[in-house]
């Protein structure tokens, strides 16, 4: 091998080091970005169960076990969660129980019931449904009187 060869091949060792240390990086960069909207979304769930008066307001923290305490919260039976086992025939069914119950705990809270709709917005519709919790769970609304 010849110190041109050389040089070449350690080029590219260095070009294909920088790539995968540029990789690890960006991986543990969404990571911690899917850990902190996951923590944001669990608190916020955590403080509306608590000012709608659910005493296991902590099961916000747990996966899976988050959507049983909506559907609860929602009026409908917890066990319905278990249709997150049936891929895709249990997951629509489950996804639209699920925006039901928001929409009635949002009611609740005295916000528009719609704004359980936000999840299914193109594009946008994760960040508006992160703002719009975050204004159900921190923000106390009073129902205008008429008159």
């Amino acid at each position: 091998m010849t110190i041109t060869g050389l040089a070449t091949g350690s080029s590219e060792l260095i070009l294909k080091i920088l790539i995968g240390s540029w990789l690890v990086a960006l991986g543990i960069f969404l990571l911690f970005i899917i850990l902190a909207v996951y923590i944001y979304f669990a608190y916020c769930w955590k403080t509306i169960a608590k000012k709608l008066r659910y005493k296991k307001s902590w099961i916000a923290w747990i996966p899976i076990a988050n959507i049983a305490m909506i559907l609860h919260l929602g009026g409908f039976a917890w066990q319905w969660v278990f249709l997150i086992l049936l891929p895709i025939i249990g997951w629509i069914p489950l996804a639209v129980l699920v925006i039901i119950a928001e929409w009635r705990i949002f009611e609740k809270r005295k916000y528009p019931g719609w704004f359980a709709l936000s999840t299914i917005i193109p594009q946008m519709g994760t960040i508006l449904y992160l703002i719009i919790i975050g204004f159900v769970a921190f923000a106390d609304r009073k129902k205008k009187l008429l008159g």
